[in-house]
């Protein structure tokens, strides 16, 4: 037998897996006096066991929660595991550290409670690091570490819950499997650290890993093994513990996400204590205000900012007044060079571990950029009404100029509400052609009216004919006619207008002279031309000579990201017609209108702003104000897309909302959603927590 140590039973337990974790671990007696004293309860306190044992616990460790909120004392006054964070001890030394620290009770073989057990860690690292990158408001509130233990054969025994995490293993397919079967490292078959701490019974620690994950992805990871003894001191196994490093290095890159969810616009960002005195400025902050971050911390952000709404309505200080957000209103400061600098503002409250009100978070967006990128768009084209920054748009607005120079027939091919007309008016616009832009819907009238409308008619042609009256294409001389839908026409009509594309010439209704025209057509339909040429249901010469210029327009749904920008044109089309100062859509409204399917495209986002117009007496747009049939229903699928508001800053619903959208498109594969996103797959898991988004992993 091992003897046993009176002072401190954990002495036969210093080299096994009590005496390996990182927590410090002690025992009481139901007078809170110490019985057992761990090694990391020694090395976290600086006091030893023989110094510890005997007695009462809050005379080592001197802690905040003693005197009012003591976990181990709760613990066995209710019978339950009391957690605690944020607690702060002092230590042999003198120096406060803080802890998070685990009460539970220890029971006899009856059942009775003869006392209790405390588990400690020492988080002083994981506060440090929060402090020193707080301004980002995606970093975690730690990083957790995996690990598993494995007896002598290397078979898996434990395996905690962030080892899942970091693998995508989950327990039940971990345990009692050897350990290179489930972490696959690349030192597995001819360095494996484990082995040689269980060989040698020397610890090994923070080794530079790479394992495979459940998507048989790369993971660099830190790895730290021990071996495991019994009471006697011999050898049962090992404990290895490993921490992703990609996520530590992450944690001070990802700052950069707010450009992809901003669509490369950089924000400005600052936070401020509750006396309003700077705390943190970015550097985009320093770019759109030309104030240096040296010079902003410390002063009063309205010094600094020297806003139009600073002493009167400040949107931050109504922030940390009401725990409410505040979104998209527009700013003026002046910059170091006191130039006056629109802005758009959001604010947010901060709050501490547990929840009090610590201050709060502002960040603003130079408004003068978009209003550049609007009027480039504009002054380019020469037309305010089409606007976009879809690739296919775009290659067609290149081709404008050079389609409206030439005379040749233009077929426009797009879904209804896709904006064909505006395409057709800009085309005329562009061009030289002295005319008149004169429009006719082919689909709105019998052949009969059709062909009068086009031709038009001379006196007597029909019972009421009594004067001549010229049709579209006289009134288009010189001029455009577009011809919307012009799929519809009769076989007989196309005849007649194959006449006109063919000779430059037409007869009116009744009329007997051929009268010869100049008119440049434009034609326009939602259908699909040559498959009528195939069925047999519209002339296939026809089709050819309207079919010289084609232009096709995608749907509204192949275009999101024209979404925010149509919105944008919509609001203020209909605040100078209905008179209002509706400034913006609230991020929530947004999100359902970037997931809306838009079958009537354009021309739908348009009906749906005017909609909101009529319901919405405020500044911005909100969910109640969308039409019912838009709003998703909290129910099934749709309970998840819920659960991804996140109500403390508004920029992250955008994130969230990114986020879910990748992985629905990689049916949940997170190599490929970090890929897209731009980050690494560590950072996309803990995002994933953070805003509760479930989704099980894809692989392909």
């Amino acid at each position: 037998m091992c003897p046993l140590d009176p002072k401190n039973p954990f002495s036969l337990f210093r080299g096994s897996v009590l005496g390996a974790i990182t927590e410090g671990v002690f025992t009481v007696d139901r007078d809170l006096r110490i019985t057992s004293f761990n090694r990391s309860a020694e090395k976290i306190t600086g006091v030893t066991a023989e110094e510890a044992i005997g007695r009462k616990c809050h005379e080592i460790f001197q802690s905040d929660i003693c005197d009012s909120a003591c976990a181990i004392k709760i613990a066995m006054e209710t019978g339950g595991e009391v957690i605690k964070h944020g607690v702060n001890i002092r230590t042999k030394s003198g120096a406060l550290l803080p802890i998070s620290v685990t009460g539970s009770v220890l029971r006899n073989e009856q059942g009775e409670i003869t006392g209790g057990v405390e588990t400690f860690r020492d988080v002083s690292a994981l506060e440090d690091l929060r402090k020193e990158i707080f301004l980002d408001n995606f970093i975690l509130d730690s990083i957790a570490d995996g690990a598993f233990t494995v007896d002598k054969d290397f078979r898996i025994t434990s395996f905690n819950r962030a080892a899942e995490d970091i693998t995508g293993v989950r327990r039940c397919d971990a345990v009692g499997k050897k350990c290179h079967e489930v972490l696959r490292a690349n030192i597995c078959q001819t360095a494996c650290v484990l082995k040689k701490s269980i060989e040698t019974g020397v610890d090994a620690v923070s080794h530079k890993v790479y394992i495979q994950d459940i998507e048989e992805d790369f993971l660099p990871v830190s790895v730290s093994a021990s071996a495991l003894r019994n009471e006697c001191g011999e050898i049962i196994g090992g404990v290895e513990t490993f921490r992703d490093i990609s996520a530590q290095e992450s944690l001070r890159k990802e700052v950069s996400m707010g450009e992809l969810i901003l669509d490369s616009i950089a924000d400005g960002a600052f936070t401020v204590d509750k006396d309003f005195r700077i705390t943190s400025f970015n550097r985009a902050a320093e770019d759109i205000t030309g104030v240096h971050r040296s010079k902003a911390m410390g002063r009063k952000c309205h010094e600094v900012l020297r806003a139009d709404i600073c002493h009167e309505t400040c949107a931050l200080k109504k922030s940390i007044a009401t725990g409410r957000d505040v979104s998209n209103i527009k700013v003026y400061i002046h910059d170091a060079e006191d130039d006056l600098v629109p802005i758009s503002v959001n604010t947010s409250v901060l709050r501490g571990e547990n929840g009090e009100v610590i201050g709060g978070v502002e960040t603003f967006r130079d408004i003068s950029s978009l209003e550049a990128l609007r009027k480039e768009i504009s002054e380019t084209y020469s037309f305010n009404d089409i606007i976009s920054k879809n690739h296919k748009i775009k290659n067609i607005f290149a081709t404008l100029p050079d389609i409206a120079r030439s005379d040749s027939t233009v077929l426009i091919e797009g879904a209804s509400g896709s904006g064909k007309e505006l395409f057709a008016k800009a085309i005329h616009s562009l061009s030289k052609r002295k005319g008149r832009y004169i429009t006719l819907n082919c689909a709105a009238l019998p052949d009969t009216l059709l062909e009068s409308e086009l031709f038009g008619y001379e006196k007597g042609a029909f019972t009421d004919a009594k004067a001549n009256k010229p049709g579209r294409f006289a009134l288009a001389e010189k001029g455009t006619i577009f011809l919307d839908e012009i799929g519809d026409i009769s076989p007989a009509l196309q005849l007649k207008l194959l006449r006109v594309l063919q000779e430059k010439e037409y007869e009116p209704l009744g009329g007997t002279a051929t009268r010869k025209t100049d008119v440049r057509v434009i034609a326009a339909t939602n259908k699909n031309l040559k498959e009528q040429v195939d069925k047999g249901t519209f002339r296939a010469d026809l089709f050819y000579r309207l079919n010289v210029i084609k232009i096709s327009l995608p749907s509204l749904a192949e275009r999101r990201e024209d979404i925010p920008l149509l919105v944008d044109h919509f609001i203020s089309k209909f605040n100078k017609l209905k008179n209002k100062k509706i400034k913006t859509v609230s991020p929530d409204v947004l999100d359902i209108l970037m997931r809306h399917e838009f079958p009537g495209n354009v021309r739908e986002l348009e009906n749906i702003i005017e909609y909101c117009f009529v319901l919405c007496h405020g500044e911005t747009i909100e969910r109640m104000h969308l039409p019912e049939g838009l709003v998703p229903r909290t129910s099934g699928e749709e309970v998840d897309f819920e659960n991804l508001r996140i109500e403390a800053n508004p920029l992250l619903n955008a994130e969230a909302s990114t986020i879910f959208d990748a992985l629905q498109r990689f049916n949940g594969h997170r190599g490929k959603s970090a890929s897209y996103l731009g980050i690494d797959k560590a950072t996309l898991w803990r995002k994933m927590k953070k805003f509760d988004i479930s989704f099980p992993a894809g692989r392909e």
